[in-house]
């Protein structure tokens, strides 16, 4: 991507506004409310078509989280019943913020550190924190992908290799691991990631892991190489194949026996978790980050549009779209579950009828799995005293128990939906769709973190080689192929942008309303738009989202202050959960500082600056 000043002056050194813009005055255009910037830079790389920048966001919002996330919180927080706070969301604060972040990359066309830069020469520290935020990201994002095509090539396999557990080394049973959990989870975590016991012991590093982070990593270069122009090519199939498959896959899902199970149980509202805060929280914080806000990629994205380019309407496109892809995942993965779910639930029963037929001796066809649980009342009457000796043989069948197991994450992702497709007819060509709609998913999200990183770099010519800063992300990340990579992982996931992200965008809508001024931003709207946002966007932006943001800052520190000693979930067969230890928490704590620090040294003088604007 070519660099171009903007059209405002040209001074030496980091970019300056022309005295008055972002002052206490404004341009001599407007004394009272002028523009920011005169007009855009037009000789900046633009996007092919409108419709490759909606893709690009698509391909950017709509993630694993779609996928892995928002089932687990529909399950936990009443089901059906949990969409009313998240659409309530969507529209007090994910779909305004969007908006908002469009708006300053459109206008400004700059990355996320020129833009804050360009509001004000004390807010720069603001798009380098959301830099360094899409850093920690993209260090371990892509062991993520690494994953998928890990399982990818195992998916051509006659008999897929997480379908049963390997054999002992004597070849007289199976493996006692995997005999003692499943041959799916010993798959992820032994064969996969052949995870550490704790935290503590590092080994070296997984050979096949670190090929498949190479190959994930020379993609995402191919993917970025040319900036937009290879992007918008790249981001038509990535944004729309994932689509293809989950349509596949619900159209499966209907078909598979029990899905019906698994489809009631999502439906079914559970009106009373609405009275839990927990619930408006997570339905919060999900449609904050399932929209990418804060990281910077939507104002590198909006930055290469058309000056006149109608983003308001693709705000709202993007946003509806990924919530509609969230609703869409979530149907098709309990299609799948309440397979899965009944699947179990009919073992369970037909161990317990085995076990019946051999003790009471029994004709083969006197107890079949739709009558089980009667003979067993029935048996219990008539022979107690027999039917006390085998009862702590048998086994609590039940289906709701089944379907009450939440799943997140990479639970979720590699080894529930991965034990489904195990029983299903034809399973290699399944886990083949499946691992590339993940694989593309990813690396979506990993496009757009990329370029978060590298259009404020290239703006400004700082390290702004796109094969170098890919090289150092790929180096950084080889840490994660280690034995405790995955807890590793985890730190990162949960302590390196949760925080920092609640405070970048806080200070983002904050800056806009109130220091840069809504009605200059406006005006800013008005020039590129020909007509001014409406009152549910000002509003929104002035109260509604700020006040929402705040409340989640505050949540969060009293959450993580309450909530004791983290800890993390280790494989052991002993031990599960485990604390993390001193040094490894002094790291998460510095994830937050780092950024901290990054803003407040570049905003100190803000403080202390006359430029309040309204």
């Amino acid at each position: 991507t070519e660099h171009h000043s903007l059209h405002v002056q040209e001074v030496p050194g980091p970019r300056r506004l022309p005295e008055g813009v972002g002052g206490p005055e404004a341009p001599p255009s407007d004394p009272k409310h002028g523009s920011v910037l005169e007009s855009p830079d037009k000789a900046r790389a633009e996007w092919g078509s409108p419709m490759q920048f909606v893709l690009a966001c698509v391909s950017y919002a709509v993630g694993l989280g779609n996928v892995w996330r928002f089932p687990y919180l529909l399950q936990m927080h009443g089901g059906g019943g949990f969409l009313i706070p998240y659409l309530i969301m969507l529209f007090l604060e994910g779909l305004p913020l969007f908006y908002l972040e469009l708006a300053i990359g459109q206008k400004m066309r700059l990355g996320s550190i020129g833009a804050w830069n360009a509001i004000s020469p004390y807010l720069g520290g603001v798009g380098i924190a959301s830099i360094v935020t899409s850093l920690y990201l993209c260090l371990y994002y892509n062991i993520l992908n690494a994953w998928s095509f890990w399982y990818l090539f195992h998916s051509f396999q006659s008999v897929l290799p997480w379908a049963v557990c390997p054999l002992n080394s004597n070849q007289t049973g199976y493996i006692e691991e995997c005999d003692t959990a499943t041959p799916t989870q010993y798959f992820f975590y032994r064969e996969t990631l052949n995870i550490a016991p704790s935290i503590e012991y590092n080994g070296g590093l997984h050979t096949g892991q670190v090929l498949c982070f190479l190959l994930a990593w020379a993609i995402s270069y191919l993917f970025v190489v040319r900036g937009v122009r290879s992007t918008g090519k790249v981001v038509y199939f990535t944004a729309t194949f994932p689509y293809l498959v989950l349509f596949i896959y619900l159209i499966r899902g209907f078909t598979l026996h029990g899905a019906i199970n698994g489809i009631l149980y999502m439906v079914t509202p559970k009106m009373e978790e609405l009275a839990s805060p927990q619930t408006w929280i997570n339905a919060a914080t999900q449609i904050f980050f399932s929209l990418g806000l804060g990281f910077g990629s939507l104002i590198a994205f909006a930055s290469y549009n058309q000056y006149n380019n109608n983003f308001e309407r693709q705000a709202v496109i993007v946003s509806l779209i990924n919530c509609g892809t969230s609703i869409f995942a979530c149907i098709v993965t309990f299609s799948i579950y309440g397979f899965k779910a009944t699947v179990n639930y009919e073992k369970c029963l037909d161990k317990t009828r085995l076990l019946l037929l051999n003790f009471f001796n029994l004709a083969e066809d006197t107890i079949s799995i739709d009558n089980v649980l009667e003979w067993i009342e029935k048996l219990n009457a008539t022979y107690p005293m027999e039917f006390a000796q085998i009862s702590t043989k048998l086994e609590n069948c039940s289906l709701e128990r089944e379907l009450d197991t939440a799943v997140e994450g990479t639970g979720l992702a590699f080894i529930v939906y991965s034990e489904a497709i195990t029983n299903m007819p034809l399973s290699q060509l399944w886990s083949v769709l499946y691992f590339i709609m993940l694989l593309l998913l990813g690396m979506g999200s990993m496009l757009g973190n990329i370029m978060a990183i590298i259009t404020p770099l290239q703006d400004f010519k700082v390290f702004s080689s796109i094969s170098l800063v890919c090289l150092f992300c790929m180096l950084l990340g080889l840490g994660f192929t280690t034995p405790s990579g995955n807890y590793w992982i985890t730190i990162f996931n949960d302590y390196g942008a949760t925080f920092s992200l609640l405070f970048i965008v806080l200070i983002e809508v904050v800056t806009v309303s109130y220091i840069y001024g809504i009605k200059r931003f406006e005006k800013d709207i008005e020039d590129m738009l020909g007509h001014r946002p409406n009152w549910y966007w000002k509003l929104m932006w002035m109260f509604v989202s700020p006040v929402l943001l705040i409340a989640l800052f505050i949540f969060y520190i009293i959450n993580y202050i309450l909530g004791g000693v983290p800890t993390y979930q280790a494989w052991n067969k002993d031990t599960v959960s485990y604390d993390y230890s001193c040094h490894v928490r002094r790291i998460s704590f510095m994830f937050h500082f780092v950024l901290l620090f990054l803003f407040i040294s570049s905003a100190k003088e803000l403080i202390f600056s006359p430029i309040f604007v309204c």
